[in-house]
């Protein structure tokens, strides 16, 4: 059961390179993961690193956390990018040429 958890884990975090990519991905949701990453290299840490073990903690929950938040946005990368969604390239225009179509509107 562990290990899954541990695969999913890992696919999150391969996702968030794509993730970053997209153009249509909110600001703040890309700010909140360069937040993360720029927290990891400060030298102001809520727990001092020089302390073993528990001095890594607060990097690991704040990593927890985001990747927790931005599940559902990070599992549409798994694959390596996001799936298209064509509604709103179409979404005015007549996709069907050529065809003809008659509406029969008796109600009986």
């Amino acid at each position: 059961m562990g290990f899954i958890k541990l695969r999913v884990l890992l696919k999150r975090i391969k996702a968030i390179k794509f993730m970053m990519k997209d153009k249509s991905v909110a600001w703040w949701k890309k700010g909140l993961i360069i937040f993360g990453i720029v927290y990891l290299f400060l030298p102001i840490d809520l727990i001092p690193p020089f302390i073993p073990v528990i001095g890594f903690l607060d990097d690991l929950f704040l990593w927890i956390f985001i990747l927790w938040y931005l599940q559902k946005e990070l599992d549409k990368y798994w694959y390596g990018e996001k799936p298209v969604d064509y509604s709103k390239k179409y979404s005015s225009k007549n996709v069907v040429d050529d065809v003809e179509y008659q509406v029969d509107d008796s109600s009986e």
